[in-house]
């Protein structure tokens, strides 16, 4: 089976689709949004192939298109456009494929599926983005017990934001996952600049380990 990947985040707006754009660009992959909700300006998928330079080819078209930027589940009833879960498959690919969930692992699919639910279903490491904010210590512990009731695979977790070691050292420690390494914010946001800090913090051998 093509190795694959699952970016999953402790809330939205985290900075997870940086990483999964650094992530596709660092293993030559192809990248896969089930969900987009809110097609109003760039889509995740195009930030996506435009940050990170990927090929059109390999950026894989969209489950479920949909216009409002709201939960899954409620923009799906906006626009009257029934969700199966069930047809969520992931495209078959011959290169390693990085899937990005919208929002948490909670966010609404439909009235009675959760998007965590499709990766119970699927069964691929997840890679779990956390902000080094405050009161990512308990988003982040959470989010990682929603994992684990599941019984979802779990990589690790990769921080997004300025260095804060007492709140990674304890989420590493209370939570008994691995740190991935942490995407610093960066400004200007550049393809070049991405890449560089992806090479500089994170061991591909991490991610190639799973592969294996």
């Amino acid at each position: 089976m093509t190795p694959r990947f699952v970016v999953t985040g402790t809330d939205t707006g985290i900075g997870k689709t940086v990483f999964a754009t650094a992530l596709t660009d660092a293993l030559a992959g192809c990248y896969w949004k089930p969900v987009q909700s809110g097609l109003d300006g760039e889509t995740d998928s195009e930030t996506v192939r435009r940050l990170g330079r990927i090929p059109t080819d390999r950026i894989l078209p969209e489950g479920y298109r949909l216009t409002t930027p709201v939960s899954p589940h409620l923009s799906a009833r906006i626009d009257g456009v029934p969700i199966s879960p069930d047809n969520l498959s992931p495209p078959a690919v011959d290169l390693p494929l990085v899937i990005e969930g919208a929002g948490g692992l909670l966010v609404p699919l439909t009235e009675r599926t959760v998007f965590a639910d499709l990766f119970a279903r699927w069964q691929f490491p997840v890679i779990l983005c956390a902000r080094t904010g405050l009161g990512t210590i308990n988003h982040t512990l959470l989010s990682l017990e929603a994992l684990r009731h599941r019984a979802i695979p779990i990589l690790g977790v990769a921080f997004v934001g300025d260095a804060q070691a007492d709140t990674e050292n304890i989420i590493v420690e209370l939570g008994q996952v691995r740190s991935l390494g942490r995407l610093p914010r960066l400004d200007p946001l550049t393809p070049d600049g991405l890449r560089q800090a992806f090479c500089d913090r994170f061991d591909i051998n991490c991610f190639r380990e799973a592969l294996a």
